[in-house]
């Protein structure tokens, strides 16, 4: 008989890698991680994916599966003092056994410098075998010298497929849900409320089944919603509502809807989020949303981040109000965000074009016999700094990449470059 005390989604948490659900580009029958099992060789690794993907359940399987001993740590409450504990009793394991120990660091993103630092040497050793889990991208929250040293797997949020196949398994393997005899008529309002989260989607529907059963009701779209509504947590940091919060604060800042914006940000402050995360997402959004319409804006969005990262909650909430509401009164544009784009996908498109002679670097002898520097016309040299030249490779010369948007100061760079361009920018 299941045990009520322990959430479903723990209860179906799978013990093999064939029971593992999702994630086939990593854990297929051609994956990496399988791959390095079947040699018996595993390597250092960061898992980065969003909430509920099956991160921490990758790590267990992946000792299980190598018999290897797993000592877990969660950044969240763990210190340099912890880690380096771990590590003693990890290598005194590893002396007295052929199977190297795994380490397995939850929320890794959210371990200083100096921790991260602990760590460098028992894995550079080969004393452990480290497993990072991050919800945040690791080039930005693991400090280099550790991502050098571990591979980065990319896990991606369920489909409708995997969804079914998770609700699927509940169904049928779950004592207590069987023992229901659950009258499940539709599931896309379970799928939808997920994000993605297979976490979530079993909470829910854990949440649902006692609903339904009390009150003899068939599960239905409109009844997973009315039930979710009245009786689920208003926001969970760690992925109830995480990315949804988040989706709404962007949007009403491009919207530019102060109020909203704020109180969005209020939420996720009252939700106990990490205001680095927001920060984070404002300094995107400031180059985004705002862009050249109001170069400032990437400016206090910075200034904003570094305020955040030195006094912390709960005063960071003021220049993280500021700088809110400050971008959602600002003008917008995103012409900066679709040049890059464009450029990106010209690129992919066209390959390693050439680099036109006219402006290759000529250091030697060489290189100004066989032309390079001919014919380049320094800007300086002209009237008004500016000398007509081509500079794109020739075969996408005359190519539009960037577009000025239409507000004050893009208009400002629109007469600027038609003034030295004519035609080319002509818009």
């Amino acid at each position: 008989m299941a045990d009520l005390n322990i959430p479903l989604a723990e209860r179906l948490r799978p013990k093999k890698l064939d029971d593992y659900i999702g994630q086939d580009e990593i854990v297929g029958t051609e994956g990496p991680i399988r791959l390095a099992i079947k040699a018996g060789s595993l390597p250092s690794m960061i898992l980065w994916g969003p909430p509920g993907v099956g991160k921490t359940t990758l790590a267990q399987i992946l000792a299980d599966e190598l018999e290897r001993p797993m000592y877990s740590l969660s950044a969240i409450n763990s210190g340099v003092k912890e880690v380096r504990s771990v590590i003693e009793q990890a290598s005194r394991k590893d002396l007295l056994s052929q199977d190297k120990p795994i380490l397995f660091i939850d929320e890794i993103h959210r371990f200083s410098k100096s921790q991260q630092d602990s760590l460098l040497g028992a894995v550079e050793k080969g004393t452990v075998t480290l497993i990072g889990a991050t919800t945040e991208n690791p080039s930005f929250e693991v400090i280099p010298a550790l991502l050098s040293r571990s591979q980065v797997y990319v896990l991606e949020a369920f489909g409708v497929t995997e969804l079914q196949n998770l609700l699927e398994r509940a169904l049928e393997e779950d004592d207590w849900l069987k023992g229901l005899k659950l009258d499940l008529k539709e599931t896309k309002a379970l799928f939808q409320l997920s994000g993605g989260d297979g976490r979530r989607m079993l909470n829910t529907l854990e949440l649902v089944a006692q609903t339904a059963q009390s009150e003899g009701k068939p599960i239905t779209d409109e009844y997973v919603g009315r039930v979710v509504k009245t009786k689920m947590a208003r926001y969970d940091k760690t992925g109830e509502q995480h990315f949804d919060i988040i989706s709404a604060f962007i949007k009403s800042i491009r919207g530019s809807d102060p109020n909203a914006s704020v109180y969005w940000l209020a939420r996720m402050i009252e939700g106990g989020e990490d205001p680095l995360f927001i920060a984070r997402r404002l300094v995107i959004l400031a180059s985004e949303d705002v862009g050249l319409a109001n170069p400032t804006a990437l400016v206090i969005a910075n200034n904003c981040y570094q305020a955040v990262h030195a006094i912390g909650y709960p005063e960071c909430r003021i220049p993280l109000s500021q700088a809110t509401i400050y971008l959602a009164t600002s003008a917008k544009s995103n012409s900066a965000y679709k040049a890059i784009g464009a450029a990106q996908k010209l690129v992919r498109e066209t390959g390693d074009l050439s680099v036109p002679l006219s402006i290759r670097n000529a250091p030697t002898k060489l290189m100004k016999e066989l032309g390079y520097g001919d014919n380049y016309k320094y800007a300086h040299d002209f009237q008004g700094n500016f000398a007509d030249h081509e500079f794109l490779p020739e075969e996408v010369a005359g190519k539009t990449i960037y577009t000025p948007a239409k507000n004050q100061r893009e208009d400002v760079i629109r007469t600027f470059l038609q003034g030295r361009w004519k035609d080319k920018y002509g818009y």
